[in-house]
């Protein structure tokens, strides 16, 4: 992801938009927190505010550059939207998301939208429980 995507998305190319998103691009493979995010502009010096930070991925959230989970209640994490769809695996004690792709758990879940004569435009698989270091 770089300025393009935010000018695809018709977003304005601004510094704070250009910073998350290098930071969420640099952290792939991690979901990240609002504040998580903010930790990071700190740790580089960059002024942006809390506020923004929620404003700009609420915004990205809303052009589809990034999805928003609640593995843990109400605390939302964010992640770049990729085109490769998966699914998750959660620890309920240290939190740790693993994501996984399972091609018969995809055909399955077509198979029962069909079944129920209903159109699947999108589906979320979380799986809960405690990670090999937590058991």
């Amino acid at each position: 992801m770089n300025d393009e995507s935010l000018r695809e998305a018709g977003l304005k190319v601004t510094i704070p938009r250009v910073k998350i998103l290098e930071i969420l691009t640099a952290n792939k493979q991690r979901h990240m927190s609002a504040e998580d995010v903010y930790k990071t502009l700190l740790t580089q010096r960059e002024e942006v505010s809390l506020a923004t930070v929620y404003r700009v991925l609420t915004q990205f959230e809303s052009v589809g550059i990034v999805m928003r989970h609640n593995f843990e209640g109400d605390h939302a994490v964010f992640e770049l939207k990729e085109n490769e769809h998966h699914d998750h695996l959660v620890c309920v004690r240290c939190g740790k998301v693993e994501e996984f792709v399972d091609e018969t758990i995809e055909k399955r879940q077509q198979q029962i939208a069909k079944q129920a004569n209903f159109k699947m435009t999108d589906h979320a698989l979380n799986i809960y429980g405690l990670c090999g270091t937590c058991q």
